[in-house]
């Protein structure tokens, strides 16, 4: 029987070690680390264009509306204890984080060797990837649901009766009466004047307005920017095309993102007449997202409703200030490596990338979904009633 030999451990240069101590593999995994992160960072643009808050010690988050009061004239004699009629009305909003998100891979050593690029690296990407779109999905999907809403504030009268709702909801614009309008620069440009319009009835803040839309749409847009009233249209090359809010539309900063619902799938639909042609060989990336087909009961872990597939049939993109909607994170994404035994006997590692949230609308006036078709998509069954349609001329 043949035993290996080994020489002096402290004579042996382990590039994995901080100043030569400690784990062999500790600067290794802070480079992976990285690199998931920016994969993810990399992806996702709903992250930083919502409300987003750190949950501790708890399952959901309590965020809380006020509506609004009236003013009124003093008479002599009459002392002063308030509104009669209890204003300002007050309501809550809970988010609840949704189970553990997570994206994983095995990573042979041997393979590593024998692969002539950085293997792990590649592998911390494409989980980062996964955790975006998912994330991505999610907001945008809650961001339609609010277009679709009353106000949460409602104004209660004497004995408790309910008078009337007092705050603005969500909004419906249409692009078109039929689905090829989705792709038309002109259709499109009179919808976000709209959208702004409503926004602004609605006093809805004007810091923080963003509209995300499908990237065949955003590059219809720019073909015709010298036409069709875009601002910043001295703007050229690369950062024209680059669809990260450089472009404005009514001083709404314009994104492109292949995950907001868009006719029934997500960021691009073929087959619709007079809409674009499929290119072939799409694969699997482009089409609908299964797992959230029928919202909560479709997927185990989801504990907030993002709605069905087919209540996005006529969707084609959104409109919103950052107040439209909330994000807890009870786990920010990170990375997970296993290593020590584990390492030794299945001669690999584990490589883990993962996150805890929840999304849902907060304030539906700040919410707007362009739509393309006859008529706007129905509510999916939110506790609160459908908000009307805004139709563009």
């Amino acid at each position: 029987m043949a035993f290996q030999s080994s020489v002096n451990p402290a004579g042996l240069t382990r590039g994995g070690q901080l100043n030569g101590t400690g784990d062999a593999r500790a600067l290794y995994l802070k480079l992976f680390s990285g690199e998931m992160f920016k994969g993810f960072q990399n992806n996702t643009i709903a992250r930083d264009l919502v409300m987003r808050r750190t949950l501790n010690g708890g399952k959901s988050l309590q965020f809380i509306y006020t509506g609004r009061t009236t003013a009124e004239y003093h008479t002599p004699g009459n002392s002063i204890l308030g509104d009669s009629d209890g204003r300002p009305p007050v309501a809550e909003k809970t988010i609840t984080c949704d189970d553990l998100l997570i994206s994983s891979a095995f990573v042979y050593e041997l393979d590593e060797v024998l692969s002539h690029y950085d293997l792990r690296s590649e592998i911390s990407r494409k989980i980062g990837y996964a955790l975006a779109e998912k994330y991505d999905r999610l907001i945008f999907r809650q961001i339609a649901k609010g277009a679709r809403q009353a106000s949460p504030v409602q104004s209660v009268g004497t004995g408790g009766s309910l008078v009337s709702m007092e705050e603005p909801g969500g909004t419906q614009v249409q692009v078109g009466t039929t689905a090829d309008k989705a792709w038309d620069a002109s259709s499109l440009v009179d919808a976000f004047y709209n959208a702004a319009s409503a926004m602004d009835e609605k006093g809805v803040s004007q810091d923080g307005r963003v509209g995300v839309l499908s990237p065949r749409q955003y590059y219809a847009l720019i073909q015709n920017i010298d036409t069709n009233g875009l601002i910043n249209r001295d703007v050229q090359g690369t950062a024209l095309q680059s669809g990260n809010g450089i472009i404005e539309i009514a001083g709404i900063k314009i994104y492109k993102s292949m995950n907001i619902p868009f006719l029934g799938n997500y960021g691009v639909k073929y087959g619709v007449s007079g809409g674009p042609a499929n290119p072939g060989n799409t694969g699997d990336f482009v089409g609908s997202d299964s797992a959230l087909e029928a919202g909560t009961a479709a997927e185990t872990g989801l504990n907030n409703n993002y709605g069905a597939q087919d209540a996005f049939d006529a969707s084609c993109g959104l409109i919103f200030q950052r107040e439209a909607a909330g994000v807890v994170e009870a786990i920010a994404p990170q990375v997970q490596v296993t290593s020590g035994d584990v390492s030794v006997i299945y001669q690999g590692d584990v490589i883990l990338g993962r996150l805890a949230m929840g999304a849902d609308f907060l304030n539906p006036a700040c919410c707007v979904e362009l739509y393309a078709g006859a008529s706007a998509d129905a509510t999916f069954g939110d506790i609160y009633p459908a908000n009307t349609s805004t139709t563009t001329p």
